[in-house]
């Protein structure tokens, strides 16, 4: 068992003190009834695989439970068979093993057709065993003439395994197995024999094809897939047959399997570039989108389209429209795929269309019964600013469309909009006047501050005629209502008031009824009746329905104050400098700063939620400030007027090449290869230049193969010393995370003159780890090494630690032990650099709500070295433009973000200062939705201070 050969079973945990001696084992065999002996049947298999194989016990199940003719004792027994010793301590049959093979022989001629099926099952699995299975082989080979399929089914298999093991025992296995797959009839027999040729006679599995190469298409379901994966195989080679199995390809394309028509698309794809073919294979994935239920094979099939499509360019431009019908699914990862296949495949000449289908899907969300309207609407926004900015021809079409949405109850596709709008109005001049009065008919119909603030600072910047700001004026004064704010809401409240004097004046007369009242603190107050009814009408006047934007004011929210009191600015000067009529110029200015006038006294009343914030107040009091002295101050003229747009313009620049040079770094990826790099024979052998279907690659992606080599000096780093040099054990562990998985490479080496007997390394965990097997038992020479090998499971990114000793046997019996060091698992492998927009930052930011708070303590002057120091210590990239943080500055503020390979999002933000003295000060904000990688971050920041070194 212990060649590297040996079959490996899974461990079954028992508890010792339950386990019975032999002899009540053998007790219960020879007395019990049927449900006892298959009990005790059960606890012999399991202290088997458990390493007590308890050899003395073969002889009674031989003798008390071979005999019965039990299904599930039968069943049981071939488990049984399966694990227990059958050789002896010189490696020879033992004598007892020629009644099984006897009883093997009966059952593979049983009468019952399905023990003899079951009994050929077990043969597979015993196919290591020459000296068991060569009495068995004529009775065997008699199984494949059998008149049930049951039996023939297991038969082929089993003489499939035992040919793949002792060739000698059926030379003729080939043509045995093509005689019978040209007689037979049914499928799964077909289909197993099928595969045996594949696998061990390729020549006559072609054969096989070209035969029935017509019936091919209306044959089973499993027999085809197994056909494609043959023509998959001969066609990594030079064959001459490459032109009909691409013919008989593009008719499985339209067979009536889903998994027929992927295989058959997939291969196709792989055999020839063909446009035509190509387009044929794109169309049966858009199909089988459009036909599958399962969601996740939906997005498979879409992942495989979105790779045909990035080969082979404007090839599939033609389906889009028919891509763009798989949005008719419910599902939104679906949809969002899709989409974005879609958006990769737009050009000019269908972006029409493409927009046309998106607005028709965008007035189908309106309607209440439809699925996720909320998500996909924002979704579709999205896409069409995607395209309208792409395509400036569509952008008018589109732009007056979406702008019914800005007053959306869903605030996520409101903003869409607004960013939208605002990109647009800023890149295509001519389209400004028409947005500008669409945004004004539209401000009453708003109800989010954020929407306002969009639109507010769009009209501020953009409307650069009279009558704009005119009207714009004018449309302010209804969503504002009437001015000055804090008088009107104070005659409400005094007209509120009239109709209760006469109650005042009674209670008045009457002495005033009082009441006691309990104040927070604790301490009693007096309330009276006037006083309770005051407060009641307050509270009724704030509730009163209000225009928008004075309801959002009264609501507390005054950063939208402040960007109505920055845009009124703008819109002042600019009537200045176009209009030379003073008196309209001061009349606009007059109403514009009684404006602002009435939001920071109604922010210091009693008829908003919260007070006015200082930063709003003090910003408003810079704009009546800039405005009462128009001619002063031309400096911040040009700062209100010009500097701002030309900020969100540089912004859109900086964007739009980024943008660009990502698609160009895809676009020019190459792999170097270097002139001493091994090569392997693949890189000789004749391959199409779009294998999608690689079968080296997947197996080098899936056992981490693809990944970046590391060296010698990265792996001594990852070595942990688990014991101390004198202690009689040394261990060392080499740790490496693969995946999910963490590797545990442990040397252990025996310092002591003594044979150590019996030694057991044992593991356990704590946090998010799981122990895949239990190590084995061990004797180590004097003075000799053994190497051990664990595996760890990970399931979340949380710090988790590894702890555990050594056991073993000393003199009398008795257990020694050595404790281990502690392994502690670096959260940062599980960690890797990410991107998303600046809105799904913030959407996060909100949302999560595990923070964990570090404060900056390091040496280092310079704040964009302490920057580069905590990405490199944390994985995380730098979402901040480079240009928003360059320059001379002695305050730095950044967002970083990275994810886990669990798909769990961190999030940080860096906000840092540079004293007088030198040195920088300030902390770091890390956010996630779990408390794991919140703490472990904040734990890699303050060890990484602690270094005080500047990146290299």
């Amino acid at each position: 068992m212990s060649s590297p050969e040996a079959s490996c079973y899974t461990v079954i945990s028992e508890d010792g003190s339950e386990i019975p001696s032999t002899s009540d084992l053998r007790s219960a065999l020879q007395k019990g009834s049927d449900e006892v002996k298959l009990d005790t049947l059960r606890k012999i298999i399991v202290s088997t695989i458990n390493g007590n194989p308890q050899p003395t016990l073969l002889m009674p199940v031989i003798q008390y439970v071979m005999p019965s003719k039990n299904k599930q004792l039968k069943k049981l027994l071939h488990f049984y068979w399966e694990v227990c010793p059958k050789y002896d301590d010189n490696g020879k049959l033992k004598q007892e093993m020629i009644l099984v093979v006897n009883a093997i022989r009966n059952d593979l001629q049983h009468p019952n057709e399905y023990i003899r099926g079951a009994t050929l099952r077990f043969l597979q699995k015993i196919a290591k065993d020459i000296e068991v299975l060569e009495p068995l082989i004529p009775i065997c080979r008699s199984c494949l003439e059998h008149r049930h399929s049951y039996v023939r089914k297991n038969a082929v298999f089993a003489v499939y395994s035992i040919y793949q093991q002792f060739e000698n025992l059926i030379p003729d296995a080939p043509e045995l197995i093509q005689t019978f797959l040209a007689a037979e009839s049914d499928a799964t027999c077909k289909r197993n024999a099928f595969v045996f040729l594949a696998n061990c006679a390729m020549p006559k599995a072609v054969e096989f094809i070209l035969q029935v190469f017509d019936q091919i298409p209306s044959m089973d379901e499993l027999l085809q897939m197994s056909i494609i994966e043959v023509i998959r195989l001969d066609c990594k080679t030079d064959t001459s047959h490459r032109a009909r199995y691409i013919l008989l390809i593009s008719e499985l394309l339209n067979a009536s399997s889903n998994a027929v028509k992927y295989e058959a698309a997939t291969t196709l794809t792989s055999l020839t570039q063909n446009p035509a073919a190509i387009k044929a294979a794109a169309s049966c994935y858009i199909n089988l989108v459009a036909r599958e239920s399962d969601n996740n094979a939906k997005l498979i099939v879409l992942d495989r389209l979105d790779s045909l499509r990035s080969k082979h360019g404007h090839v599939l431009d033609v389906l889009i429209m028919d891509i763009l019908q798989i949005l008719t699914s419910t599902d939104l990862d679906v949809r969002r795929k899709a989409i974005a296949i879609v958006l990769n495949m737009v050009s000019s000449r269908n972006v029409e269309e493409v927009v046309l289908f998106l607005k028709k899907q965008l007035q189908k969300t309106q309607e209440q019964d439809f699925d996720k309207a909320p998500e996909y609407r924002q979704l579709l926004i999205q896409s069409i600013h995607v395209c309208a900015v792409r395509f400036s021809e569509v952008a008018a079409t589109v732009v007056h469309a979406l702008m019914d949405f800005l007053g959306d109850s869903n605030n996520p596709s409101a903003l869409d909009v607004v960013a939208f709008v605002r990109e647009v109005v800023e890149k295509f001049p001519t389209l400004r006047t028409t947005i500008c009065e669409k945004l004004i008919q539209t401000l009453g119909e708003i109800k989010s501050g954020k929407v306002y603030r969009g639109v507010l600072w769009i009209l501020g910047e953009y409307a650069e005629t009279i009558p704009e700001i005119q009207q714009t004026f004018q449309e302010l004064r209804k969503v504002i209502g009437e001015l000055p704010i804090l008088a009107s809401e104070q005659r409400l409240l005094d007209e509120a008031g009239g109709e209760d004097e006469e109650k005042k004046d009674e209670v008045k007369a009457e002495g005033g009824a009082t009441k006691p009242r309990v104040l927070a603190d604790g301490t009693y107050a007096t309330e009276t009746a006037f006083t309770s009814t005051q407060s009641a009408r307050l509270e009724a006047i704030k509730a009163a329905s209000k225009p928008p934007l004075r309801t959002l004011i009264l609501g507390g929210d005054f950063y939208t104050g402040t960007v109505l009191s920055s845009a009124l600015t703008k819109l002042v000067l600019r009537q200045l400098e176009l209009s030379k009529d003073a008196t309209s110029t001061n009349a606009l200015r007059a109403e514009a700063m009684l404006i602002m006038a009435s939001v920071i006294r109604v922010g210091q009343s009693k008829f908003v939620s919260v007070p006015i914030d200082e930063d709003s107040s003090e910003r408003i009091m810079d704009c009546i400030a800039t405005l009462g002295e128009l001619e002063d101050k031309p400096a911040v003229h040009e700062l209100f007027l010009r500097d701002t747009k030309s900020a969100y313009s540089k912004m859109l620049t900086a964007q739009e090449k980024q943008a660009a040079e990502k698609k160009d770094a895809e676009a020019t990826k190459t792999v170097a290869v270097q002139v001493d790099d091994l090569l392997t024979f693949r890189q000789f052998s004749k391959k199409a230049a779009d294998d999608l279907v690689d079968d080296q690659e997947d197996l080098s992606r899936a056992t981490g193969a693809a990944e970046a080599h590391e060296d010698f000096i990265s792996n001594l780093s990852r070595i942990s010393q688990l014991t101390g040099f004198s202690d009689p054990i040394y261990a060392e562990a080499y740790v490496k995370v693969h995946g999910f998985d963490i590797m545990l490479d442990v040397l252990l080496v025996n310092q002591t003159p003594n044979t150590l007997q019996n030694l057991c390394l044992d593991f356990a965990t704590l946090g998010d780890l799981k122990l895949v097997e239990r190590p084995s038992t061990y004797t180590i020479a004097p003075h000799s090494f053994q190497s051990i090998k664990a595996t760890i499971k990970v399931s979340s990114t949380e710090t988790g630690v590894i702890f555990g000793s050594i056991l073993w046997e000393g003199p009398g019996m008795s257990e020694q032990c050595v404790i281990l060091n502690d392994i502690h698992i670096d959260i940062m492998d599980y960690i890797k650099p990410a991107y998303c927009t600046e809105a799904q930052f913030r959407s996060m930011w909100t949302e999560f709500e595990w923070e964990n708070r570090v404060n900056v303590s390091t040496t280092m002057a310079e704040p964009r070295d302490y920057l580069r120091h905590v990405m490199k210590a944390t994985n995380m990239s730098c979402l901040t433009p480079e240009g928003a943080i360059s320059g001379e500055c002695d305050f730095l503020s950044a967002n970083m973000y990275a994810r886990s390979l669990f798909g769990e999002d961190a999030l940080a933000n860096l906000s840092v200062e540079r004293t007088e003295a030198g040195t920088i000060i300030g902390h770091v904000r890390i956010r996630s939705k779990t408390q794991g990688i919140a703490l472990s971050l904040g734990d890699r920041i303050t060890m990484a201070q602690k270094e005080n070194k500047p990146p290299v």
